[in-house]
């Protein structure tokens, strides 16, 4: 029996089976069950698995979400089976296939992308990943909210791998940064359920690794066990910067992730975007292109020609006057803001083109990564008459922060690397900021940082005993006429299974707009 798509009916009778490659899937149409079962058959010999699923939203987050996974080698008939938890799988809808071909190994990756479209908001759904000869892979999302309704989301960066990839003598070592909090984060963040999850940058360090592929695909062996359930977002970081690997180095990055279209050119494409859900608009940035450091494995500063700039301005002035829009959540992977010594520190370049455009337009939170440690801002409003353009603090209330009279920003980079910044905290609090690089050191490839110390009147929270973690927000919409809020909480992951210990919790509040 066949759909008019020529995709497996369902039985409205009774049991219902349907075959899907190497699997027969089965269920009952209103069965209480909360998902079709599953008998395994194992797929055609020699077919390539489907790995490293993963979802995304498209800029509409209540009506459309991407399917992705990967092979190395070409396959027929990638497609993703669509369904209701109650009443089984009934639409087929055909992924399209990106390449690109890593510049060291030259291997070709392939990745899948099924975009399904016009979905009920606020909807749980099943799915089944699959493509000739290979069993199917499952997995379940939950469409955003339309309108203001309450619902949380998470965010951190930084995270590596928790694999061993590199053989060192006759051990095996990880060589992208990686630890074993790389894979205790992603239970944790599993653990909150959240809607969705922001990845800050620095995702998986592959431009460090021996076999950027292999890193590239435990990274997302490692987090498919969360990002098949629920969207993860993300940033491109300098570590996503990988030598020859497209125009500008980013070629993996923007062809493992189908990300919302900003309209950018097609070398550009991927590297910022934005989507909604609920009455929390989210803002993604590259800000490679507006910083000084020299971080990834080429030196890209200002690669955009000033698009992202001209983007981003467009983007803020609708955003900000979208009635439908309460909250503008900006995600990036570098700082305008840091109180470690001997790391990265804060970037000049940030200060100078995004922060002006964040105060105008009023964005109510930043969250990064970069730095590898939990620390977070009083809510800032202009600049101080320095030379580093020191951000001015509105406020110094940490408890309750209104986010109209000023941004919050968060650094949330233990996301389980193996190098911490914690330790590395000035006393009192103060600020390395890059404001140049000199010129290329013959040594290292690198534009070495130029830096200058500041005060940091801008510091709020800083959490020096904990390696690794991430946050949540529980946005609540409140009544017509009143505020809104988001209910903010640093999770410490302390061990194994995804442990945490809450160590921050504020916050945000601004007026509703409708």
């Amino acid at each position: 029996m066949t759909a008019s798509d020529g995709s497996p009916a369902l039985s409205r009778r009774g049991l219902f089976t349907a075959g899907v490659g190497g699997a027969v899937l089965l269920g009952t149409p209103g069965a209480a069950a909360a998902s079709p079962l599953l008998w395994q058959r194992p797929g055609t010999l020699g077919a390539p698995p489907v790995a490293g699923l993963h979802l995304q939203f498209g800029a509409d987050a209540s009506r459309e979400v991407v399917v992705s996974w990967h092979t190395t080698e070409a396959v027929s008939r990638p497609r993703v089976l669509l369904g209701s938890i109650d009443g089984g799988f009934g639409h087929s809808v055909d992924a399209d296939t990106t390449t690109y071909r890593d510049a060291k190994s030259g291997t070709e990756v392939r990745v899948h992308h099924a975009r399904l479209a016009n979905l009920r908001p606020d909807t749980d759904y099943v799915y089944a990943a699959q493509h000739g000869g290979a069993a199917p892979e499952l997995g379940t999302v939950r469409t955003a909210p339309r309108g203001r309704a309450p619902f949380r989301f998470t965010s951190f960066g930084d995270q590596g791998t928790p694999t061993l990839g590199k053989l060192s003598g006759t051990t095996y070592v990880n060589d992208n940064l990686g630890s074993p909090f790389a894979g205790d984060v992603t239970a944790a963040v599993e653990a909150q359920a959240p809607l969705f999850n922001l990845v800050n940058g620095d995702l998986c360090y592959a431009n460090l690794s021996t076999d950027r592929i292999r890193t590239w695909s435990d990274w997302f062996t490692n987090n498919t066990r969360s990002a098949r359930y629920r969207p993860w977002m993300p940033a491109a970081g300098n570590h996503e910067n990988e030598l020859g690997n497209g125009p500008i180095g980013y070629g993996a990055y923007q062809t493992y992730f189908s990300v919302p279209d900003s309209g950018a050119d097609a070398e550009l494409k991927g590297l910022w975007y934005a989507f909604t859900a609920g009455a929390v608009r989210v803002i993604s940035l590259n800000n490679d292109d507006i910083a000084y450091q020299d971080g990834g494995n080429s030196y890209v500063h200002g690669y955009s020609g000033g698009a992202q700039q001209r983007w981003l301005e467009a983007e803020l002035a609708r955003s900000r006057s979208n009635p439908d829009i309460d909250w503008i959540v900006v995600c990036m992977h570098q700082v305008a803001i840091s109180t470690v010594d001997k790391f990265n520190g804060a970037d000049l370049g940030i200060r100078e083109s995004w922060l002006p455009l964040f105060d105008r337009y009023g964005v109510d939170l930043v969250v990064c990564g970069h730095e590898h440690h939990y620390e977070r801002s009083h809510p800032i409003r202009g600049q101080l008459p320095t030379d580093t353009r020191t951000p001015n603090p509105v406020d110094t209330r940490t408890d309750v922060v209104d986010t109209s009279r000023g941004t919050v920003h968060m650094v949330i980079g233990g996301g389980g690397t193996s190098a911490p910044s914690n330790r590395l905290f000035f006393s009192p609090a103060q600020c390395r900021v890059i404001t140049g690089v000199g010129p290329v050191n013959s040594a290292t490839g690198k534009r070495p940082p130029v830096y200058v110390l500041e005060d940091a009147p801008w510091s709020a929270f800083r959490d020096p005993d904990h390696s690794y973690g991430f946050a949540s927000f529980d946005v609540d919409p409140g009544r017509p006429g009143g505020n809104t809020t988001m209910t903010v909480t640093y999770h410490a992951v302390t061990g194994p299974y995804g442990t945490t210990t809450p160590v921050d919790r504020f916050t945000l509040t601004r007026p509703r707009r409708g």
